[in-house]
């Protein structure tokens, strides 16, 4: 059978389920956004699910428990395709932080004789490929990061961004996360800000407002929906589907 997995369409996972892995990838997504700020991921599972979901071809998009290095390093030896690190306060912070996905001297990574470098040495090659084949994006989802987001996309250890729609609202004094004119505004900051840069955006796009946005903004990857959302909306449709016939 051909493969037809997409990696510009990733899908929000909140566990490490392998049936969830399974699904999405014989459904064609390409990549997956693995939520372990806010999931039930421990290092366990992380050190079982990452390489099972590489082996399935998809890339691992492992938002990080925080700005720190230890979430971000981990990540990466575990053999995340990418970091996507929360809570980013500007391109200060973002320089800081985002140094710890890079090995020196770009950034400073420490290394790890594990999986990435097959449980052995390493060379000057090595630590080349890594830093070109590893990407470390910064959240754009604080007022601060949105406002420096040119300083941010400049920095050499940045090599994209992923936006958080929800708390920059909130964060931008807007309230809850609405679609507003003025959510679509400041996506619109930061799509233009990353074509400028020549360096990729990731949108979680749920809507087909936010899908339509993404595609016509040159969005790298869109993540098309989450977890717990598709198993209440599975759930959710056989239940109107059984009540349509009792009427």
């Amino acid at each position: 059978m051909q493969d037809k997995r997409d990696r510009r369409y990733a899908a929000w996972l909140s566990g490490p389920s392998f049936a969830a892995a399974e699904i999405v990838a014989d459904l064609g997504y390409g990549a997956v956004v693995l939520d372990i700020e806010h999931g039930s991921f421990d290092l366990a599972d992380l050190e079982r699910f990452i390489p099972f979901l590489r082996g399935l071809g998809l890339e691992v998009l492992a938002k990080v428990l925080g700005p720190e290095r230890g979430p971000i390093q981990q990540a990466l030896d575990f053999g995340a395709t990418a970091v996507v690190v929360p809570h980013i306060e500007g391109a200060a912070h973002a320089a800081a932080v985002c140094a710890f996905g890079k090995f020196p001297p770009l950034g400073d990574r420490s290394f790890a004789g594990g999986r990435t470098a097959r449980y052995g040495g390493f060379d000057d090659e090595w630590i080349v490929r890594q830093d070109r084949g590893t990407r470390v994006y910064p959240m754009i989802e604080d007022a601060g990061a949105i406002e420096q987001i040119d300083d941010i996309l400049a920095l050499d250890t940045v090599d994209g961004v992923f936006i958080g729609p929800s708390d920059l609202s909130v964060r931008r004094g807007r309230g809850a996360y609405s679609r507003s004119e003025e959510d679509f505004a400041d996506l619109r900051i930061v799509a233009d800000a990353a074509r400028a840069a020549g360096k990729p955006w990731v949108l979680p796009a749920w809507s087909p407002q936010e899908k339509a946005f993404a595609l016509e903004n040159g969005a790298d990857q869109l993540v098309l929906t989450m977890e717990h959302g598709a198993i209440m909306a599975g759930f959710k449709a056989a239940l109107d589907q059984t009540h349509e016939l009792t009427l």
